[in-house]
């Protein structure tokens, strides 16, 4: 599974960021083709504390805006919620990515 953000950081730095706030999120996107509609989710982003998700979103926001409309009768109601979930920062999976951390290292 890749992780965007966490490039030269160490397990020390990281750990001290999630104390501090930060988070793992990942983003939606929609794309449609007539009566197709796919939902996908992104890769899982590091988001540091005091940073915005909305930023690292952007792009799956405009996917969606572009593409996402045009299926019927799920391409509306999908987009509409990849857009929610990515205006919001993105959905948080911090503490189901750390279970599996954990989990791996016993």
């Amino acid at each position: 599974m890749k992780i965007n953000g966490l490039e030269g950081m160490t397990d020390a730095e990281i750990n001290k960021e999630l104390e501090r706030g930060a988070k793992f999120v990942v983003f939606q996107y929609t794309i449609s083709i007539i009566v197709l509609t796919f939902r996908r989710s992104s890769d899982v982003y590091f988001i540091p504390s005091g940073s915005s998700g909305f930023t690292k979103g952007l792009p799956f926001i405009l996917i969606s805006l572009l593409f996402g409309w045009w299926g019927i009768p799920w391409g509306p109601i999908y987009t509409i919620g990849s857009l929610a979930n990515n205006i919001s920062g993105g959905k948080n999976v911090t503490k189901e990515l750390l279970r599996v951390i954990n989990s791996s290292k016993a």
